[in-house]
């Protein structure tokens, strides 16, 4: 199977043009064979958590109409599409949520972001359960970003018999996680570790790219570097 992991400068609070951004690189992808493709965290408004604070319209629900082009997109291309945005909760909040939108266009599963971080926690409500899902027989773990800094998430994925662990991220030049946390969660749980990153200015600084994947002994299997927007594929098993 091949997993795509992409990069893009999202639009601040522009759900629209992110939306068009991602059913794009989705056919794209999966014209080149991929059957998952992964995107950044807050892809779907950017990576900015005090403009989501103060724009409630910014808020997703799990079947929101402005996500039909990547439904549309996941159905023509015939690949799941790992979108992450805010996305509203059983109460009054919204999470930083995974959506896993599956090649028939249906909700694969969601995933709330356990870890928050910074203003994070002003503004989102934390998950409380894992992600999962399986594709062609392939399990699939959800994390995002400060999650992955929590070694017990990507152990308990290699514990449910999960093969790639998929995280959504917001990463900048001088984050250590591409040397620190993403190999190292790979080689030590046997893991394919998928990152989708992001490029251009946000309110965390600036997206340096790189998106790609680690394969289980943690060397790195696919970069896409720091500058272009898109996407590599990587083979996993």
């Amino acid at each position: 199977m091949f997993v795509a992991a992409t990069q893009f400068a999202p639009v601040a609070g522009d759900i629209d043009a992110n939306v068009r951004t991602i059913a794009g690189l989705v056919r794209a992808a999966g014209a080149e064979g991929a059957r998952v493709v992964v995107f950044s965290e807050l892809s779907l408004t950017g990576y900015e958590p005090s403009l989501i604070r103060d724009v409630p319209g910014l808020a997703l629900t799990e079947d929101d109409p402005r996500l039909q082009p990547v439904r549309d997109a996941c159905r023509a291309a015939g690949a799941a599409a790992v979108v992450n945005g805010p996305v509203r909760t059983a109460g009054s909040g919204a999470g930083i949520t995974t959506l896993v939108i599956g090649p028939d266009g249906s909700l694969l599963t969601r995933y709330d972001k356990q870890h928050l971080y910074g203003i994070e926690a002003e503004v989102f409500e934390p998950g409380s359960g894992d992600g999962r899902f399986a594709l062609d027989g392939v399990r699939f773990a959800l994390a995002t970003c400060y999650d992955n800094r929590f070694p017990e998430l990507a152990e308990r994925a290699a514990s449910d018999d999960c093969a790639v662990y998929l995280a959504s991220s917001v990463l900048g030049a001088d984050n250590d996680s591409f040397e620190k946390v993403y190999p190292v969660r790979a080689r030590d749980f046997g893991l394919y570790v998928v990152l989708g990153n992001v490029l251009g200015a946000n309110e965390d600084g600036v997206g340096c790219g790189r998106a790609g994947a680690w394969g289980p002994d943690g060397e790195r299997i696919a970069d896409a570097g720091a500058e272009e927007p898109g996407f590599v594929l990587a083979e996993v098993r």
